[in-house]
């Protein structure tokens, strides 16, 4: 059974920078298409970005491209999201899940997430 669990939020002011983690077990990831998604409150929970376990391949929202950076490191089994010049409406709990398919669906029950908090 696929556990993920994710770390690294934070509060942190306009422009600042956040890495997001998203420690992995339970399942045969190199075979898995992976995703960071987020929730901000009073909205629904948007696709932030994805990537192939095995290769790599990337795919981002538009909201988010230039800024964030999606990557993982195999040998530890686990997923990365780079925040950079993060803006007051990236407020909200970042979440990791297995997508559905190369898509922007998530195919897991969802973890605890991990706050993250930008001020102005």
């Amino acid at each position: 059974q696929v556990q993920l669990v994710e770390s690294g939020g934070g509060l942190v002011q306009a422009g600042g920078s956040l890495r997001l983690s998203c420690a992995a077990s339970g399942g045969a990831f190199s075979n898995y298409y992976m995703g960071w998604f987020r929730q901000a409150p009073g909205k629904e929970r948007e696709f932030v970005a994805g990537i192939t376990w095995s290769v790599g391949l990337t795919m981002y929202a538009d909201f988010v491209k230039g800024r964030f950076t999606i990557s993982r490191d195999n040998a530890k089994n686990t997923m990365y999201l780079q925040m950079n010049s993060l803006k007051p409406e990236d407020t909200a709990v970042y979440y990791c899940n297995r997508l559905r398919g190369w898509s922007r669906n998530a195919l897991e029950a969802w973890g605890q997430g991990t706050q993250v908090t930008v001020s102005s």
